[in-house]
């Protein structure tokens, strides 16, 4: 390892990694009428993903309390139910919805519905009754795989949705079944029996990289969600984006490139604890893990003690997903009780997090590397990657795009008028991981996708070697009597309080300001902070306007919706009682 870091530009390393021959190729072509760079290499479709998978046939791919399944019995499993699905009536364009918590039987049904040319729609497994209807029906969808708990939620609505051909439900123990419904394990069996079923041929349905293959519905916290329609290109970009950010790291270490051909490094383990639905969980990592080979262990809901025993056990290699995972793994009594020394990444996206915390990865688990990204449903996940050295020498960004995608800041009043580097305006994205359109939205499509360019409604900067800093959510910037508020800003001030584990900055109604800053924190197990102190802490280091004037402490980690992201929404509402002031 070179002494001096780093050796290298991230221009010198991307060139590295993408010139003609390199394992990280990109080439260009038009979608949609828009020249868009690609990677050459990259597997065209998801019919392609599973078949890279099925390489490694013996290996271990899923790992759910007492159920194992290889490659070749996951692929067994997938291609039965494929089969079946055709014999529904499914064809290339129908959509198949997934709802159920991170189970074996996802999986199988995502890719079976794939395997048909299906557009898949998964849909948010803590979504009520009502709103699960919204999604089946906002989406057209012909069947239905739930597991027992979205079955209760879903059947009263059943009747109401034409569209709605069959549910195929999994893990179900009553008797009966609602009309329209049938038990998966009827047509599957139940997941260590998968490796007794035939070897069947794929269904001969020709896929194209521009095809629809997914409905990943957004999480806003207003409106109704919008289904975001993705192509097969969308979906398999991240396998790219996410080997060329460790690549690069690597390089500008001046270390030689690991082993990238996945049939000869070692095999992945990802501990997987945030939803498949959401395009983290299902295009960040259910995809490029199956790709590479890897394997993905599942648990029922997130708990750090029994995380660590399967890291332990699985010898898990990665794991992450928010921040408060993070800090659980880190701040726990047991964790010295566990080996827990197979960690390589524990990573995270959304809003940039806490410096302490990237720092105290690298101190308490030495051989991993902290990262974090930046994406959102419109961009199928990974958008920006920041790993390792670059994310310890730059905490506060959320690392440089993929070079595949574009990234200009703009300012936000016109849309159009491109900023100079260092300043701060709304973020617009282009790249094969863009995706199409909203679903049966044409107005919402026709405001956020323009010429190629996503309009995220991000407030962001980017520096001179591309690094991407996100400010705020455009729209949920406080603006105290005419003073713009970024609510990272104060946010990371109070997360570098030693007793701050989580923090959100919400407005507060004022008469005559509009509105004031109020801040929602939860403290570390120990930690004894009280209001006045946090204030101070702020007022200390940022200017007066900016620190709350008021805090409140919550028991608990705060609420996050789907993507990991703080449900501002939700913590407004404690100070509604409070009295507005004047």
């Amino acid at each position: 390892m070179s002494d001096t870091w780093p050796v290298m530009s991230i221009a010198e390393a991307h060139a590295k990694l993408t010139g003609p021959g390199s394992p990280f190729e990109i080439e260009e072509t038009v979608i949609r009428g828009v020249p868009t760079r690609i990677w050459k290499s990259a597997p065209p479709t998801l019919r392609d993903v599973f078949l890279n998978g099925r390489r490694f046939a013996e290996r271990e791919f899923l790992v759910y309390e007492d159920d194992r399944a290889t490659y070749d019995s996951f692929a067994r499993a997938t291609v039965t139910l494929a089969h079946r699905l055709q014999a529904d009536g499914v064809r290339q364009g129908d959509r198949v919805a997934v709802i159920m918590r991170n189970l074996p039987e996802w999986p199988v049904a995502f890719w079976a519905g794939v395997l048909c040319g299906a557009i898949v729609t998964p849909l948010n497994a803590w979504w009520t009754g009502a709103e699960l209807e919204y999604g089946l029906a906002d989406s057209g969808t012909k069947v239905a795989f739930v597991d027992d708990e979205r079955l209760d939620r879903v059947e009263e609505f059943l009747a109401k949705l034409p569209d709605l051909e069959k549910v195929y439900v999994t893990r179900h123990a009553a008797e009966g079944l609602p009309a329209k419904t049938e038990r998966l394990e009827s047509v599957i069996g139940e997941v260590n029996s998968w490796s007794d079923l035939p070897d069947l041929a794929l269904p001969d349905v020709p896929l194209e990289p521009e095809d629809d293959a997914t409905i990943l519905y957004t999480s806003g916290t207003t409106g109704k969600p919008k289904g975001a329609l993705g192509t097969h290109r969308n979906m398999t970009s991240n396998i790219g984006a996410g080997g060329i950010a460790a690549a690069r790291n690597f390089l500008r270490a001046g270390e030689p490139l690991p082993e990238l051909d996945p049939t000869k490094a070692p095999q992945r383990c990802v501990l997987l604890v945030v939803p498949m639905f959401h395009a983290t969980g299902l295009s960040a990592t259910l995809g490029p893990t199956m790709n590479s080979g890897g394997k993905i262990v599942l648990m029922r809901r997130w708990d750090a003690e029994p995380a660590m025993r399967l890291i332990e056990r699985e010898k898990v290699s990665a794991t992450g997903g928010v921040p408060t995972i993070a800090w659980q793994l880190i701040e726990h009594p047991a964790r010295s009780k566990y080996d827990l020394s197979s960690l390589m990444a524990v990573t995270y996206g959304g809003a940039p997090s806490a410096p302490e915390l990237v720092r105290k990865i690298a101190e308490i688990f030495p051989g991993s590397q902290p990262g974090n990204g930046w994406g959102m449903t419109e961009t199928t996940a990974t958008f920006t990657s920041h790993l390792g050295r670059d994310y310890e020498n730059r905490p506060d960004s959320a690392g440089p795009a993929a070079p595949v995608g574009e990234m200009q800041i703009r300012d936000p009043a016109d849309g159009k008028t491109v900023l100079p580097v260092g300043a701060v305006g709304e973020l617009w994205c282009k790249g094969p991981q863009v995706v199409k359109l909203y679903w049966n939205k044409p107005e919402a499509t026709a405001e956020t996708f323009q010429d190629g360019w996503l309009r995220t409604g991000d407030l962001a900067r980017i520096d001179d070697e591309g690094f991407l800093f996100i400010i705020d959510r455009a729209k949920d910037m406080l603006i105290r009597g005419g003073e713009n508020i970024y609510c990272v800003e104060v946010e990371n001030v109070l997360y570098d309080h030693p007793d701050v584990m989580d923090a959100a900055l919400v407005g507060i109604p004022h008469k005559t300001l509009g509105e004031e800053p109020g801040a929602v924190v939860h403290l570390k197990p120990g930690g004894a902070a009280t209001e006045s102190e946090l204030r101070q802490f702020v007022r200390e280091r940022l200017a007066n306007f900016k620190v709350p004037v008021k805090i409140i402490f919550w028991p608990e980690t705060l609420p996050r919706n789907a993507n990991g992201k703080i449900m501002k929404s939700e913590l407004k509402k404690v100070f509604v009682k409070e009295p507005v002031q004047g």
